[in-house]
């Protein structure tokens, strides 16, 4: 961490309400996000490789930004429009704190208008077992529960 830079750790923007640091400047308290991101340092992971794994992607909305980018690049407004019930604000504060970890890419294209397309990284792709798994578990929970009926 570099003291009044911005580089704040990407934790501090999963929090609900954003504490400025007494290393910030004053234009960076006013900001609700730091102006770079970095991934956590060893020091700041947890000791359980799972909480690691649910710190980064642990909130249902992390979670279908990742089941859509699984399948393919998506712009902004077109993944709002696939997630029912999040709103612009959710969206912008999952995709940059997604991106901050290193996740997700955003990739911005010198056109008028701007295009803005969001894609998984190698790291992000690295998770593509993991969310199989959870699909995989999730349909066999769907089937038991349909059969109990």
């Amino acid at each position: 961490m570099n003291p009044g830079t911005g580089t704040e750790r990407v934790r501090d923007m999963d929090l609900p309400f954003f504490i400025p640091h007494a290393n910030m400047n004053t234009t960076e308290k006013n900001d609700r996000f730091p102006r770079r991101c970095v991934m956590l340092t060893k020091a700041e992971l947890p000791e359980c490789p799972v909480a690691t794994t649910l710190q980064l992607i642990g909130n249902k909305w992390k979670m279908l930004i990742l089941r859509n980018l699984l399948v393919r690049p998506w712009r902004f407004n077109e993944m709002l429009r696939s997630i029912p019930g999040i709103s612009r604000k959710v969206l912008t504060d999952n995709l940059r704190a997604l991106e901050g970890d290193g996740i997700i890419t955003r990739t911005v294209f010198p056109e008028v208008p701007p295009r803005v397309e969001y894609a998984l990284s190698g790291l992000g792709e690295s998770m593509r077992p993991i969310i199989k798994a959870l699909e995989t578990w999730g349909l066999d929970y769907q089937k038991k529960v349909r059969e109990s009926e």
